[in-house]
């Protein structure tokens, strides 16, 4: 496709501008990918970066992003095997390793693939499996109104395609990791995840970094279950502590779908993650788990959107905050239930712990319902230690802040015990160990 009529010029905002100058036009030959890449880039120019007077953004302040110059990711030198050996879970024998968004065949592991399952790099796929990715690929992330999802798609070149045939089963979960290592570079992971009709899948997502360095991640997810099929989502964002991260992953659920997410929240300066599922067919059922661990000045946000299109629809929500020092976290979940979905049955739980006096949380629970026979139900509390519960172990001879942390510990453990992954809830339940040791500094 010729790359002259996408010139990313005449940005809206020029911050915008600015993360566009390191565009490049498309490598591949397929237009359905060059039209979606050019629609994406003229939505990109059009919108403007959101600020706290945009009411989905009015708790989320991203100024800081927009002060440091961000540049595309140049040539780097990868790092070795031992150098990401922290972060790989010894249970997904399946792994695809991108460095700076780049991908790593020497850091990656797709050998011995089973028949009816292929894992692999994005860009080689739309060669081999375009009729699979086509009808999917940018079509559920929608970025005609979110100026982040347009700029990872305009900037579409590489990324992770994991596609499970009908009535297959991945026997190890795959592990798709984002390594960062270069300072102020600007990195667009992508993800489409594909799970057919009656078909399993694992699928981790990991972002991390190398070293203590200023980096923005703008990652975009698309997970696709067909009828019948059980998806279970890990989610660890662990950027450096100066990064940025802006996230959104969507998902859309035939019939009889089941879909588990699991998202840990301990990285980044200011993070942010849009979820978005859509129940597209009867009898799906649905459990989200969050979990942001902060402290110092960090910030995470997370939106959180369950549609029920259909009736027969289930979903338990579940989202924990536990906030130390000045750090400030944000929670909005919303139900939708549409009209003539008949028969619904969702909920969700906001649950925050404030470890210190200047640590805040800003949690907003809302249900838009349009059909009569349904139970929906929200909540949310934010507090801080139970005094009783710290003196019950006080007079059992636990020092206070040994007390604390205990508590602290046990309140995170409740969502990261149910993540599918033994091997990450260990390595998670020592980082929370860790984290919770220093939260209360401000």
């Amino acid at each position: 496709m010729n790359g002259g009529m996408m010139n990313p010029v005449s940005a809206t905002h020029p911050y915008i501008e600015a993360l566009l100058k390191g565009y490049e036009p498309p490598r591949s030959g397929a237009s359905w990918l060059g039209e979606r890449r050019a629609r994406a880039l003229d939505r990109a120019n059009a919108l403007a970066v959101p600020t706290t007077r945009d009411e989905e953004w009015r708790f989320t302040d991203i100024a800081p992003l927009t002060r440091v110059p961000f540049r595309p990711a140049a040539g780097t030198v990868r790092p070795a095997m031992s150098d990401i050996a922290r972060f790989v879970a010894p249970e997904a024998a399946l792994r695809l390793a991108f460095v700076d968004g780049v991908f790593a065949p020497e850091l990656s592991a797709t050998s011995g693939l089973p028949h009816g399952i292929v894992v692999s790099p994005l860009a080689a796929a739309v060669s081999t499996h375009a009729a699979v990715i086509a009808p999917h690929l940018a079509r559920h992330a929608a970025f005609e109104d979110e100026v982040f999802a347009a700029l990872n798609t305009a900037h579409l070149r590489d990324g992770a395609f994991v596609w499970v045939e009908r009535g297959q089963r991945c026997p190890t979960p795959v592990q798709i990791l984002h390594l960062s290592t270069q300072n102020e570079a600007a990195g667009y992971p992508r993800c489409l995840a594909i799970v057919e009709a009656g078909a399993a899948l694992t699928l981790i997502e990991d972002f991390a970094s190398l070293a203590e360095i200023v980096y923005f991640n703008d990652p975009v997810t698309e997970i696709v279950a067909g009828e019948g099929a059980h998806v279970r989502h890990v989610r660890v964002q662990r950027e450096a502590g100066g990064a940025f991260h802006i996230g959104r992953c969507a998902v859309a659920l035939a019939k009889d779908a089941h879909y588990s997410s699991h998202s840990v929240a301990l990285g980044a300066r200011i993070s942010r993650l849009d979820l978005d599922v859509l129940q597209q067919g009867e009898g799906v059922e649905v459990q989200m788990d969050g979990l942001a661990l902060i402290s110092g000045r960090q910030l995470a946000d997370t939106h959180s959107l369950m549609d029920h299109a259909r009736p027969h629809g289930r979903c338990r929500q579940l989202h924990k905050c536990i906030v130390g020092g000045a750090a400030h976290a944000v929670f909005n979940g919303k139900i939708v239930v549409r009209p003539g979905s008949q028969l619904t049955d969702s909920s969700q739980q906001s649950r925050n712990l404030l470890l210190s006096d200047k640590a805040h949380v800003d949690t907003k629970p809302q249900l838009e319902i349009f059909a009569d026979d349904v139970k929906c139900a929200h909540g949310a509390a934010v507090g801080q230690l139970d005094p009783e519960q710290l003196f019950y172990l006080r007079c059992r001879g636990l020092p206070e802040t040994s007390a604390r942390n205990l508590l602290t510990y046990a309140f995170a453990a409740e969502v990261l015990d149910r993540i599918p992954v033994r091997s990450l809830v260990e390595s998670l339940e020592q980082t929370v160990l860790a984290q919770t040791q220093m939260a209360e500094r401000p």
